[in-house]
């Protein structure tokens, strides 16, 4: 079989032109805190808004709206955990289009309603397997037995094209919110454009809709999941050695083939940055507390990136106009205790020690006094096992009031008759506290 034919910006406009009569666009919006902080013109488009509260219904119903009647009569199906699933859902209800999705067992139970909910009577959901593997092998055995479609969650021309919209979509609202002038004779465009990265059908989409448009195009990747930045360096998808899976929106260990091939022919490349997930944690609460926008760890990633975008050589300049996509706003709020974890590390602001403690009266009372700061905070405090009689060590949380005060820490560490060996983020024991 030959390869799928690449997207083109044509493919994007057609295809938003479809899909204006079904989903209203989200908004465009200047964000105060991000061009202040950046001194750039900073603008969010709203994806967390949509009904499924991300993108992914756009390259669903792209893909839904190119299937003939025989395949409309014959369904469609897919595997997913997340807001592919959510996104495809609301498409075969606003489309009528049967489907049957493929969760995981390990599926939490509000993601499985939010599922069911969305599809209606259009939808079957089925808990089958342990991993998402188990439930992609389900769903391409159905679709064999049954000649339904497999809707991908992003290696496809169709769901691309869907995805672009995102982009085409936020040029007309650019041009015509902003005080930006173009300069050309055509309408304003923003300097740079900021999407978060898994699959890659996001930044793919964006390629095809920026065809000869002179637009920087930024790419946000978990530091934990940079797969399409693996592929650009290899020159192919590959498969990422270690995964970390905390950005759930877009911790993919390898990226789509046609994503990247349209990635790849951009003449221009992408630059492409990875952003640790302790300070997407920061840029969450951020937003959750001064914007009141609630946004899962992938829905934060292209406001995350924006200081290490600052810190490269060819960084935008001052008063450049930025506009970063929030992607998901699917956020479990029973995670923001690791969330809030993650970003007090990752500022410096909590750390872990090992502290061998005396078993005598006193010995955490002298520490109290004479070891912590007046500004610091016990939020962890754990014996760990008893040694001998005579000490006992302890594992120990402390919350500083300013990271620049950990100095002062580590000198009256060293100055205490007591044994302390700090437990760094980088620790195989780090990872049983967060």
């Amino acid at each position: 079989m030959s390869a799928p034919a690449l997207p083109t910006r044509r493919d994007v406009e057609t295809t938003a032109a479809r899909l204006a009569e079904v989903l209203a666009p989200t908004p465009l919006r200047r964000n105060a805190r991000l061009s202040t902080a950046t001194g750039w013109d900073v603008w969010l488009k709203r994806e967390d808004l949509q009904p499924v509260r991300s993108y992914k219904a756009r390259g669903a119903l792209a893909m839904l709206a190119a299937l003939d009647d025989d395949a409309r009569a014959a369904g469609v199906t897919c595997a997913s955990a997340g807001n592919h699933a959510q996104g495809l859902a609301f498409a075969c209800a606003r489309a009528r289009v049967r489907a049957r999705i493929f969760l995981p067992r390990t599926t939490p139970r509000q993601k499985r309603e939010r599922v069911a909910v969305l599809g209606g009577d259009w939808v079957e959901v089925v808990l089958t397997g342990e991993t998402y593997d188990d439930a992609a092998a389900a769903a391409a055995a159905y679709a064999a037995a049954s000649s339904a479609t497999v809707v991908p969650a992003f290696d496809d021309p169709r769901v691309i094209a869907g995805q672009g919209t995102v982009t085409t979509e936020l040029l007309e609202q650019f041009a015509a919110e902003s005080a930006h002038e173009d300069g050309r004779g055509g309408p304003a465009l923003p300097d740079v454009l900021v999407v978060p990265v898994g699959g890659g059908g996001l930044i793919a989409g964006a390629v095809c809709a920026l065809e000869d448009r002179p637009v920087r195009l930024v790419g946000a990747e978990p530091a934990g999941a940079a797969s399409m930045a693996a592929a650009l360096a290899a020159g192919g998808p590959v498969d990422l050695p270690e995964l970390d899976g905390f950005v759930d929106g877009a911790a993919v260990r390898r990226v789509g083939a046609l994503t990247h091939a349209v990635v790849a022919s951009r003449a221009e490349p992408p630059t492409m940055l990875a952003v640790a997930e302790g300070r997407i944690c920061v840029e969450m609460l951020d937003l959750y507390q001064s914007d009141g926008i609630v946004a899962e760890p992938a829905g934060a990633l292209a406001g995350a990136a924006l200081d290490q975008l600052a810190a490269l050589p060819d960084a935008p300049p001052q008063g450049a106009s930025v506009v970063c996509v929030v992607s998901g706003g699917n956020n479990d709020v029973s995670r923001y205790a690791e969330v809030v974890e993650r970003a007090l590390v990752h500022e410096g602001r909590k750390h872990y020690f090992l502290v061998e403690f005396p078993q005598e009266p006193g010995a955490l009372r002298r520490f109290l006094d004479e070891v912590l700061g007046p500004e610091d905070d016990i939020t962890l405090f754990e014996y760990v096992k008893r040694s001998s009689r005579e000490t006992g060590p302890a594992l120990v949380g402390i919350e500083l009031g300013d990271p620049a005060d950990l100095y002062g820490l580590n000198e009256r560490l060293a100055a205490s008759p007591l044994r302390v060996e700090s437990v760094a983020p980088e620790s195989p024991l780090f990872r049983y506290l967060l």
